[in-house]
């Protein structure tokens, strides 16, 4: 897996618990549901590509 890929995996769970903590300190619960999506999404894909690299050696 490139090192560009990796690092949009680990932005994108960063992304999320941004979302989550600013969506908790104002109360928005849209804002902190989505957070969670982003960081479950983001975390994901990160289990995936170290799936695919564990394979491959």
């Amino acid at each position: 897996m490139s090192i560009g890929k990796k690092i949009a995996h680990k932005l994108e769970g960063a992304k999320g618990v941004t979302k989550k903590i600013f969506g908790r300190a104002t109360g928005n619960t849209r804002l902190r549901t989505e957070g969670r999506a982003d960081q479950f999404k983001g975390n994901t894909k990160q289990a995936g590509a170290k799936m695919k690299d564990a394979f491959k050696h």
